[in-house]
């Protein structure tokens, strides 16, 4: 046999062989792809069934914190409208004209007095309560109340004192007083409608 025979010869062997190594090479690949994608289609039904199965409940726990998200901020909107209305009913009642405003703070100072010779502290800008006004509700009671050069730092209405005792009679004081006792029929009546 030649040389060249020889050659072809192994040549076609190996041909053969590379061949025969080939398709088994194929048909285990065959084998691992139909495997992995039957693995695949497992994973997707089993993924898919879960996901089914969760969706509603997550969609539920979604719409239920949604549903907290817009209670509170109808809270705050509520709450912010009630803090409103109570600021309006001071501002309000510092702007009460001068001799209904005057006849207020009789009263007020009518319930306040214990002595009868305490300091009466006002605002800043306060105008009404004068020394003049002092004086009348002095003489018409028999107190000795004096008006006091020092001002409180409030919007309207008094402070009384005596010595280091003071009694809080300004305007914000009241309203911060009523408001436990009035808020809920300012809620009826800002929100009676909901």
């Amino acid at each position: 046999m030649a040389l060249a025979d020889i050659r072809k010869k192994i040549e076609q062997d190996a041909a053969g062989e590379a061949a025969k190594l080939l398709d088994e090479a194929r048909k285990q690949a065959g084998v691992l792809n139909a495997d992995a994608d039957a693995e695949i289609s497992k994973s997707k039904k089993y993924y898919d069934g879960l996901y089914a199965a969760e969706a509603p409940e997550v969609r539920r726990r979604a719409q239920i914190i949604a549903n907290l998200d817009v209670k509170k901020l109808r809270l705050g909107a509520k709450q912010e409208l009630i803090g409103r209305s109570f600021d309006g009913a001071l501002t309000r009642l510092c702007k009460l004209a001068g001799d209904k405003y005057l006849a207020f703070m009789e009263k007020l100072l009518d319930q306040a007095v214990s002595s009868g010779d305490e300091e009466l502290l006002v605002a800043a800008g306060e105008k009404r309560i004068d020394q003049a006004w002092l004086d009348k509700y002095n003489a018409s009671r028999g107190k000795k109340l004096t008006l006091s050069a020092e001002k409180a730092d409030i919007k309207g209405g008094f402070v009384l004192r005596k010595g280091r005792i003071s009694t809080n009679c300004s305007l914000e004081t009241l309203i911060h007083w009523l408001k436990d006792e009035l808020e809920s029929d300012v809620v009826k009546r800002l929100f009676d409608a909901e």
